[in-house]
C-alpha cells in the first residue's frame, strides 16, 4: 500500500479501549514515521517497493525521513541535490522538512541549484567563478537577499534576470509525425494512450510517481529497442501496441549511469577522441623512427603501457569486507605508460601529459588538428570544458556522465532519425549549464533527430517544443495523460505542472 493511502487507513481505524491499550504506542510511532515519508514527497511509494528501483532523489529523501524520525539534535546534515526528481509542488514540502530539522537544533547544508530552495535558505555560499580549474573560490556569501544584490551568476538567476532559455513560439519545431503508444499499463500507468512527437524536443512532466520513468524506460525504450536490435533481450512493460516508429532508424537511452565502472574508463576513451590522439602521436617523427604504432599509446594493451599496474596508473588493493582501495602505482607514478612511450612528445607534452589536460586546454593544444579539435568542441558545447581527458569515469557525477554521452552522440557523423530518451538531464546543472544543454538538445533536433526528456525544471519545460504532462497525482493517483501541447497550451490546463508553468511564463513575459 502507498504511504499516503496507509496514513488514511490508520487514521480511520476504530479501536476499542482494550485494543487501543495494546497497539496505541505502536500506532503513534508508525503514523509518525509514515508522516515523515509523506512530508518529504515520498507518499506515493508503496512500502514493499524494492530499494534498487528507487531513484537517487527518492533514496535520499527516505534517508532524510528516517533522520527526522530519530529526533537527534546538534547534528550537521549534508545533502547533495535533494530536489532531484522532485516536482516544484513537492519542493515546498521538502523545504518544510528541512526547516523542521533545523528548528529542533540541527544544521543543514545543501548542495543545490533549485531557485526555490536557494531563496528559502538562511545563508548561501556560492563557489566559482567557473568550473573545474576555474572554480574553487568563494565568490559570494550571505543571506538570499544579500546574494541577490550582487552581480554573480547566481544573483542574476535568483533575481529572474538570467534564464535566457525560453524559446519563443515561431522558433519552435513542429512534430513531423507521432509514435503512438496504446494501452500502456505497467506499474502506475492506467491503460495510457499517448502520442510521442517526432523531430521535436519534447518533455514528459508530472509529479513524482506519476509514471514518467515507467513510460520512458519500460514502455518506449524496451518496447522500441527490440525493433531496432535483434539481440536486445529485455522484456518491455505491458502495452497493447506501439506504431508510427517507422521513420526512426535507432533509439538511444542517454541516462545517468556511469560511462564506466573502473578508473580505466574516461571521457577521452568514451567519446572516441583518444583514438585520434593515439593515431596522431604514432604519426610524429619520433614515433616513426622508433616504429611505434597507435597501439603503443594505448594503456589497454601490452607494449607501451606500464606493466606494473597494467596501464591503470593505480593498483587495486582488496580490503575484503570494505570497498576496494586504489593506490597510485609507484613504478609509473600514475602516468600509465612506460619510460620509452613517455619520451615521445608533441609541443613538450607526452601522451600522459595530454590525458591530464582539461578539455578546454586540449582544444587549444590540438587547435591545428581538425579531427581532434572537432571532437573536443562537442564536449565543450556540452558544458564540460573543465573535465580532464583522462579523468576516471568513477569520479564523474550522474549529470556529467549524461552530458559525456550526449557529446558522444553529437560527435558522430550525421545519421539523423534517432529518438533520444533522457532522464532529468538538468541534474546537477547550474542555469548557465542548463542553457548549454538546451542548445545541445535543440541542435540534435535540427540534425533531424527527436528528443524526449523527463524533466521538472521550468526553464527546460518552457523551452520545449511539446510537453506531455502525466498525473494528476503520484502512485495510484497517477498514470494518466492530463495535458499535452506547447508550453503555452499546457499552462492553460488544470494540474500541478500547468499552475507552475503558467506562473513561470508570466514572469518571463513581465521580464521581457
Amino acid at each position: 500500500m502507498p504511504v499516503d493511502e496507509l496514513i488514511k487507513v490508520l487514521d480511520g481505524l476504530e479501536l476499542g479501549a482494550r485494543e487501543q491499550k495494546i497497539v496505541g504506542v505502536a500506532l503513534i510511532e508508525v503514523k509518525k514515521r509514515l508522516a515523515f515519508l509523506n512530508d518529504v514527497g515520498a507518499g506515493y511509494l508503496s512500502l514493499s517497493r524494492r530499494a534498487d528501483t528507487l531513484s537517487g532523489g527518492e533514496s535520499q529523501r527516505i534517508r532524510l525521513a528516517s533522520q527526522i524520525g530519530s529526533q537527534l539534535t546538534g547534528v550537521l546534515y549534508v545533502l547533495d541535490e535533494p530536489t532531484i526528481g522532485l516536482h516544484p509542488r513537492d519542493t515546498n514540502r521538502l523545504l518544510d522538512t528541512l526547516r523542521a530539522i533545523r528548528d529542533i537544533g540541527n544544521t543543514v547544508l545543501v548542495v543545490e541549484h533549485d531557485r526555490d530552495t536557494m531563496a528559502a535558505a538562511d545563508h548561501i555560499l556560492e563557489l566559482g567563478p567557473g568550473a573545474g580549474e576555474r572554480g574553487g573560490e568563494m565568490i559570494a556569501n550571505g543571506s538570499a537577499e544579500e546574494i541577490m544584490k550582487g552581480s554573480s551568476s547566481t544573483a542574476l538567476y535568483l533575481r529572474g534576470e538570467a534564464d535566457g532559455t525560453y524559446m519563443p513560439h515561431p522558433k519552435r519545431h513542429k512534430p513531423s509525425s507521432f509514435v503512438k503508444v496504446r494501452g500502456a499499463r505497467e506499474n502506475n500507468l492506467k491503460k495510457l494512450n499517448i502520442d510521442i512527437p517526432l523531430n521535436t524536443f519534447a518533455c514528459l512532466s508530472g509529479v513524482s510517481g506519476s509514471g514518467k520513468s515507467t513510460l520512458l524506460y519500460e514502455i518506449l525504450y524496451k518496447g522500441l529497442r527490440g525493433k531496432f536490435d535483434r539481440d536486445f533481450r529485455e522484456r518491455p512493460g505491458k502495452f497493447d501496441s506501439i506504431t508510427g516508429y517507422e521513420p526512426l532508424r535507432n533509439i538511444v537511452l542517454v541516462d545517468q549511469s556511469p560511462i564506466g565502472r573502473t578508473p580505466r574508463s574516461n571521457p577521452a576513451t568514451y567519446t572516441g577522441v583518444f583514438t585520434y590522439i593515439r593515431e596522431f602521436f604514432s604519426e610524429l617523427q619520433e614515433s616513426k623512427l622508433r616504429g611505434y604504432q597507435p597501439g603503443r599509446f594505448s594503456f589497454n594493451v601490452k607494449g607501451g603501457r606500464c606493466e606494473a599496474c597494467n596501464g591503470d596508473g593505480v593498483i587495486k588493493v582488496s580490503m575484503l569486507f570494505l570497498p576496494d582501495v586504489y593506490v597510485k602505482c609507484d613504478v609509473c607514478k600514475g602516468k600509465r605508460y612506460n619510460r620509452e612511450t613517455l619520451e615521445v612528445k608533441y609541443k613538450g607534452l607526452s601522451i600522459a601529459d595530454v590525458l591530464e589536460l582539461t578539455v578546454d586546454e586540449a582544444a587549444e593544444f590540438f587547435g591545428a588538428v581538425p579531427r581532434i579539435a572537432n571532437k573536443l568542441k562537442t564536449i565543450q558545447e556540452a558544458g564540460l570544458g573543465y573535465i580532464r581527458l583522462g579523468q576516471p569515469a568513477t569520479t564523474l557525477s550522474g549529470g556529467e556522465a549524461q552530458r559525456v554521452k550526449l557529446a558522444t552522440e553529437l560527435g558522430k557523423k550525421f545519421r539523423g532519425n534517432t529518438l533520444y530518451l533522457l532522464d532529468e538531464p538538468t541534474t546537477g546543472l547550474h542555469y548557465t549549464d542548463v542553457k548549454k544543454l538546451l542548445i545541445l538538445l535543440h541542435k540534435l533536433v535540427e540534425q533531424g533527430n527527436s528528443v524526449l526528456a523527463i524533466e521538472h525544471n521550468l526553464d527546460v519545460l518552457a523551452s520545449a517544443d511539446y510537453i506531455m504532462d502525466l498525473g494528476p497525482e503520484g502512485g495510484k493517483g497517477g498514470g494518466k495523460l492530463i495535458a499535452k501541447g506547447t508550453p503555452e497550451e499546457v499552462a492553460k490546463a488544470n494540474g500541478p505542472t500547468s499552475k507552475y508553468l503558467a506562473q513561470f511564463l508570466n514572469e518571463i513575459k513581465r521580464g521581457a
